[in-house]
C-alpha cells in the first residue's frame, strides 16, 4: 500500500499523526487480516476474535468520545482506517464501520446513564454492535418501516422483523429503529437492544455474492421485550438519529470500495509486469498502459473527492450532507469498475478464488446498494443543487 501513502500526503497533505494511524491499521491488516480473508470468504465465517482485536487498537469507537473509551478521532482518521482495512478485507472493515455507526449513535443520542452502560464495552470490543434499519419491505424508504413498539409499563414490546442485517446473531448490541407513533418518519424512535431480549430472534444466515466473512440475518421480533430505558433520545427522535448516522456511514462504505480497489489495481499492475504475451510483458503493450492509466486516474480522483467529504463532515459544512452522498456514489461506482478492470487484465487467473481478484470484485459490488443506493444518492445530490 505504498501507493496509497505517496499519493494520498503528496495531495491532500496527510499529518503526521494521520500517517501514523494508517501505519497502525496496515500492520493489524497486514499480520491478522490479509493472511486470513480468502478463507474466511470461503468457508463464510465470521471472524468475531479477530474484530475484537482491534478493540485494544483503539478501532472500537474511531470517533466516540474518550470518556467512554473511545478514541475521539476526526471523520477523515476513520476514512482512512476504513480504507486501509479494506485493503486487506473490505468485508471485515465493513463489519467494523457497522459496528462504530452503532456505537456513535449511542454516544451521541444517549444520555449518560445509556453511554456509561453501553458505551465502555463496545469501544473496547467486548460486546459488538449491528445496525438495524431496513425491512423486508422497506429499503430506500426508510421511512415507511412496519416494525412496532408499543408501550406496556417500563418496557416495549416489538413485532416485526429487520432484514440484511449485518452481524445479525453474533452481535450483542443492535440498535434498533422501531415505529413508535403515526407513520413517516415523526412515528419512529430508536432502541437498543441486547441480545438476550425476550423475544428476539435471527435467520437463517444468508447465501450472498460476497461479504461472506459477515453474517447477514434477519432480526425478528415476536413480542420482544426493551425496556423503556433503553430508548435514545424522546419517541419521535429514531428518523433523525438514524438520518443523522448516514453521512457517515457513506464515507466509510466509500473508503472500503477504495481499499478495495486499490489492492486490485496493485494487483493488476503486478501481473502486468509478470505475464508475458507475444514475447513480452503484457504492460508494454499500448491499450493495457491506457486501461490503467484510467483506472489509477479514477481512484485518485475517488481518493481526493471522499478525503474533501470527510474533511467537510469534520467542519459540519453546511453542504457535507452532499458531498458524503456525491462521495459514495462515485467512489463505489469507480471501486467497483476498477476492481472489474483489475479482473479482466488478470485473464481466466482474475476468475480463480486464490488469486483474490474475484473475491474483491464480490464484496466490492454491495458497496452500490447499500448505505442508501447510489440511486437515492443521485436524489440527494440532485435535492440539494435544486433546493437551495
Amino acid at each position: 500500500m505504498d501507493t496509497l501513502v505517496d499519493s494520498a500526503s503528496g495531495q491532500f497533505e496527510l499529518n503526521e499523526d494521520q500517517l501514523a494511524i494508517q501505519d497502525m491499521a496496515r500492520a493489524f491488516a497486514s499480520n491478522r487480516v490479509a493472511p486470513n480473508a480468502l478463507s474466511w470468504d470461503r468457508e463464510k465465517h465470521f471472524p468475531a476474535d479477530v474484530i475484537r482485536e482491534t478493540g485494544p487498537l483503539g478501532m472500537g469507537g474511531i470517533y466516540v468520545r474518550e470518556d467512554v473509551g473511545g478514541s475521539g478521532l476526526k471523520r477523515l482518521d476513520a476514512v482512512l482506517i476504513f480504507e486501509v482495512l479494506s485493503a486487506a478485507c473490505p468485508a471485515f472493515s465493513a463489519f467494523i464501520s457497522i459496528h462504530n455507526m452503532g456505537t456513535w449513535m449511542i454516544d451521541l443520542f444517549g444520555n449518560e446513564e445509556q453511554r456509561l452502560r453501553f458505551v465502555p464495552k463496545l469501544t473496547s470490543m467486548e460486546w459488538l454492535a449491528s445496525y438495524c434499519l431496513t425491512e423486508p419491505n422497506s429499503g430506500s424508504d426508510a421511512a415507511a418501516l412496519k416494525t412496532r413498539a408499543v408501550r406496556d409499563g417500563d418496557e416495549y414490546v416489538l413485532n416485526g422483523a429487520k432484514q440484511f442485517i449485518s452481524g445479525a446473531g453474533d452481535s450483542d448490541v443492535y440498535v434498533t429503529m422501531v415505529r413508535t407513533g403515526e407513520d413517516g418518519p415523526k412515528g419512529i424512535s430508536a432502541l437498543v437492544i441486547p441480545k438476550d431480549a425476550p423475544g428476539l430472534s435471527f435467520g437463517a444466515n444468508e447465501f450472498k455474492m460476497g461479504w461472506n466473512a459477515q453474517s447477514t440475518r434477519q432480526v425478528i421480533f415476536d413480542n420482544c421485550r426493551v425496556p423503556v430505558a433503553n430508548r435514545l433520545g424522546e419517541e419521535g427522535d429514531g428518523f433523525k438519529i438514524a438520518m443523522g448516522g448516514l453521512d457517515g456511514g457513506r464515507l466509510n462504505i466509500a473508503a472500503c470500495s477504495l481499499g478495495g480497489a486499490q489492492l486490485a489495481l496493485d494487483k493488476a499492475v503486478a501481473y502486468a509486469s509478470e505475464r508475458k504475451a507475444f514475447g513480452r510483458a503484457i504492460n508494454q503493450f499500448q491499450a493495457l498502459q491506457f486501461k490503467l492509466a484510467d483506472m489509477e486516474t479514477d481512484l485518485s480522483a475517488a481518493r481526493m473527492l471522499l478525503y474533501t467529504a470527510a474533511s467537510k463532515l469534520d467542519r459540519k459544512a453546511h453542504d457535507a450532507s452532499k458531498w458524503s452522498a456525491m462521495a459514495k456514489r462515485f467512489v463505489t461506482d469507480v471501486g467497483f469498475n476498477v476492481a472489474n478492470d483489475a479482473l479482466q487484465i488478470h485473464g481466466g487467473y482474475g476468475y480463480l478464488h486464490d488469486y483474490g481478484i474475484e473475491k474483491i470484485v464480490r464484496d466490492l459490488r454491495v458497496h452500490q446498494i447499500l448505505e442508501g443506493t447510489n440511486e437515492i444518492m443521485r436524489v440527494i445530490i440532485a435535492r440539494h443543487m435544486t433546493d437551495r
